[in-house]
């Protein structure tokens, strides 16, 4: 892609000659020169199982091409199949040796693995405490997945007999009705992937147990060819034992990645592109900025040193700074003689990198509608049969669970009438989650307040569960996204007088589902009188209309009155009735909260959520008092939170300023000393990558973060502009379309010149993407790679659009746009 250098210009060569061999790095990996064996630093899920994240990984050359190594239950398994609990990794007796421990406790299975270095590659032995239990004999067995975008198109040999790796799974599938696939190959000593290819070249050699090899996306269209050896039956010590050989071109070293903003820049903003370097890589000192006229030509037009940024993570950075160059037109920056792709300097470099997430993606995100886009049709009215009520003392798939308490005048299993009407599918997995929803709600208000978004290209017929995109009707595409998020909050506040947690779908297969929404049920009320395949007018046999859970929660229904009572602003002048609705209703859940002690959570077993009850108590007040023109009950309640602003200030400074009109002077005087510590906090931690922006380390990539903290700044700034500058949200809006690590690709599909256009959403399995969703972006593979595939739309850590993160990026570009305008 632009931004890399070819592989093959910066390789010593490309024949069979190896890199040194494997040692133990203080890190527990086993690292050679173009070589990466990650052992166990990244543990399966204990809410999605398997993440394709997992065991032993090899990063060859620079790309992530195996995973998973460990010892599984199922032959090909999918995400919700059974995964071993990691205990503990330790240095082994041999040298560049690591022993790790693991265990299925369920089923009395505990093992060890022993990775040790070995001649051009590394040994896998696995012992077992006691052999297989006989119920696990004949399935129990040590994977290793790879890569499928890594090797569609080439070759395999299993011994000496040949085969080719399939671009579409083909089968073969077993003939017994299971749905498991058969091997594509199988009893073979020794197996080799690639052979013909120096790059992705592995072969792995089993001392006492035959390989098979498998295309596990015969059974899900998520799954990786996996290298598989059956556990033999008595077997204990060295049950398994494989000899892996990756290939290693000697003094292999990854091309440059030349980092900037994909949408390009206005002419007075800074203008820093990044440099990220292999170590190994002895780059020149020097960039370059072309421009390209109109006959072809790059003209040079501005030549720097760049500027070490120092090491992070594994790679090292430079800067280049061209912030001097003005004139409006179309540049590239060359560097270590290549070109990237082409980027605009131009008074309107921001002024629609917006547009598409509202009309297009949004849009098409819209629950309990149909959406048609020209002549694509993008879902058939959708979940017409919402919902049932989920039964207690469930943990359900995707963290949604239950208590004993259904908090819900409905028994399990009975149609919960009035759900079906309004509302987004959070993600690529068709659920409704309740303070997404409400995210979205409140990000687009914030924006119409903040910004403007007079722009309408999409009509929106509710009471014909009709939306067409590209067709205006005369109405704010905003205003109509606004209010179809608030008819499902509203829907469930009537129905149960609380919010929820969520709908989402009561089977795993159902809840597998790609491709239209308006297929996944079959929108017809179920009735348990009838047959499975029994159909009577609205109603059915069939098993499948989403559940509700229906937990009452505080910190739920403080983001949904905050929701609400910013949605009755944005509704006014349009639907009165509607908006005098939604502020009464924000105002009850508000007032039932101000009593009593709140439990936190936000209904779903997320750990990386930083919701919390208290600081949703504080955003709620705060729209309440908005919404109010200054109404003395909230002024009164948010000064007695200010405990809660000052212990939370980096996730409430946003809310908090703008309550700053409606309060008196001593409220903004409590403020600037919050805002003083803030930025000298974040002007530090930024200094520890050079991006400038909060970089997520967990198990999910944090582009979401990163725009709230653009949008965050951009409050501060206007709040405070004496403090707080515009480098914050310029620097987010630059991590998101594109200056980032691992590659230089717009994390927004379709903004910018390059930009990620092979996404998780619900087309996911067609290898394409959503216009403007915005992935999650770049994930810190542990301990020390960055990663963000640009081929396999799967890894949903990465690549699953969402809702709310796109609504975020919404806020991000706005605010972006505002500063770029104070310095033209």
């Amino acid at each position: 892609m632009s931004g890399l250098l070819a592989s093959v210009g910066l390789m010593a060569g490309t024949g069979i000659v190896h890199a040194g061999p494997l040692t133990v790095t203080p890190a527990e990996t086993l690292e050679t020169q173009g070589l990466t064996v990650i052992l166990d630093q990244n543990p399966f899920s204990p809410i999605f199982f398997d993440e394709k994240n997992a065991g032993i990984q090899i990063v060859l050359h620079g790309d992530r091409i195996a995973t998973d190594g460990a010892v599984r239950l199922d032959r090909t398994p999918e995400q919700w199949a059974p995964v071993p609990a990691f205990v503990s990794r330790t240095r082994g007796t041999e040298p560049n040796q690591i022993v790790v421990r693991s265990a299925y406790k369920d089923v009395n299975l505990n093992y060890v693995v022993k990775v040790t270095a070995e001649g051009e590659g590394f040994r896998i032995a696995v012992d077992l405490d006691q052999p297989l239990p006989a119920a696990l004999a004949g399935k129990a067995g040590f994977n290793l997945d790879f890569l499928p975008t890594a090797y569609f198109g080439k070759s395999y040999l299993m011994d000496t007999a040949p085969g080719l790796f399939p671009r579409h799974p083909t089968g073969p599938m077993a003939k017994d009705g299971s749905g498991d696939p058969l091997p594509l190959a199988s009893n073979g000593k020794s197996l080799t992937l690639a052979p013909e290819d120096p790059v992705t070249r592995v072969t792995i050699t089993s001392d006492n147990a035959p390989l098979s090899l498998y295309d596990a996306r015969n059974r899900a269209q998520n799954g990786w060819f996996v290298v598989r050896s059956l556990i033999p039956a008595g077997a204990k010590e060295n049950a398994i034992v494989w000899h892996v050989r990756p290939n290693v071109v000697k003094n292999w070293v990854r091309p440059p990645v030349v980092s900037f903003n994909q949408a390009g820049y206005t002419p007075g903003r800074r203008k820093i592109a990044l440099i990220e370097l292999d170590p190994n890589f002895k780059g020149p000192g020097e960039a370059e900025l072309v421009k390209l006229t109109a006959d072809g030509r790059k003209q040079p037009v501005f030549r720097a040193k760049t500027q070490s940024r120092g090491r992070w993570t594994r790679y090292d950075y430079a800067a280049f700074d061209f912030s001097s160059v003005r004139e409006p037109g179309v540049y590239a920056i060359s560097y270590a003689g290549a070109t990237t792709n082409p980027f605009r300097i131009s008074p309107d470099a921001y002024g629609r990198i917006w547009q598409t997430s509202l009309d297009t993606f949004i849009a098409g995100q819209m629950d309990h509608v149909g959406i048609r886009e020209q002549h694509r049709v993008w879902s058939a009215p959708s979940h017409l049969d919402d919902a049932r009520q989920a039964p207690p003392n469930i943990t359900h798939f995707d963290g949604y669970k239950m208590g004993a308490s259904l908090d819900s005048p409905f028994k399990a299993g009975q149609h919960i009438p009035g759900l079906a009407v309004g509302g987004f599918q959070d993600a690529g997995d068709y659920d409704i989650q309740t303070p997404e929803n409400a995210s979205v709600v409140r990000d687009l208000v914030w924006a119409r307040e903040l910004f403007g978004l007079d722009w309408d290209e999409t009509s929106v017929d509710e009471a014909a569960r009709a939306v067409e995109i590209r067709k205006p009707d005369g109405v704010e595409d905003a205003v109509q996204q606004i209010r179809h998020g608030t008819l499902q909050l509203l829907a469930q506040y009537k129905v149960f007088g609380h919010a929820i947690v969520g709908i989402v779908d009561p089977a795993l297969r159902q809840y597998a589902h790609l491709g239209d929404g308006g297929s996944q049920t079959d929108n017809l009320t179920y009735d348990p009188r009838l047959k499975a395949t029994e159909k009577k007018l609205a109603t059915s046999g069939a098993q499948d209309d989403r559940w509700a859970f229906t937990t009452d929660l505080p910190a739920n229904n403080l983001i949904v009155a905050g929701a609400l009572a910013g949605s009755s602003r944005a509704l006014q002048a349009s639907d009165p009735t509607m908006a005098a609705e939604a502020l009464a209703a924000a105002k009850a859940l508000w007032t039932k909260q101000q009593r009593g002690t709140a439990q936190a959570g936000d209904g779903r077993d997320d750990s990386s959520s930083r919701r919390s009850p208290d600081a949703a108590n504080v955003s709620a007040t705060i729209e309440l008092l908005i919404t109010t023109k200054g109404d003395k009950l909230y002024a009164d309640r948010l000064r007695q939170l200010m405990p809660v602003i000052q212990q939370n200030f980096q996730w409430l400074g946003g809310p908090a300023v703008r309550a700053i009109p409606f309060m008196d002077a001593g409220y903004r005087a409590q403020l600037e000393p919050l805002v003083r510590a803030m930025i000298a906090k974040v002007d530090q931690d930024m200094t520890k990558n050079p991006f400038g922006v909060p970089i997520s380390d967990g198990a999910w990539a944090g582009s979401n973060q990163v725009a709230s903290f653009g949008t965050t700044m951009y409050l501060l700034h206007k709040a405070f502009p004496v403090i707080v500058g515009t480098d914050h949200t310029l620097n987010a809006i630059d991590y998101v379309l594109g200056r980032h690590p691992a590659n230089n690709l717009s994390l927004v599909s379709t903004v910018g010149t390059q930009s990620k256009l092979i996404g998780y959403g619900h087309n996911r399995a067609d290898y394409s993407f959503i216009p403007g969703g915005m992935v999650p972006g770049v994930l810190i593979v542990k301990p020390d790679f960055p990663e963000l595939k640009t081929d396999w739309p799967f890894l949903w850590f990465e690549n699953e659009y969402t809702v709310s993160t796109t609504s975020a990026y919404i806020l991000a570009a706005r605010a972006a746009m505002a500063v770029t305008a104070e310095t033209p």
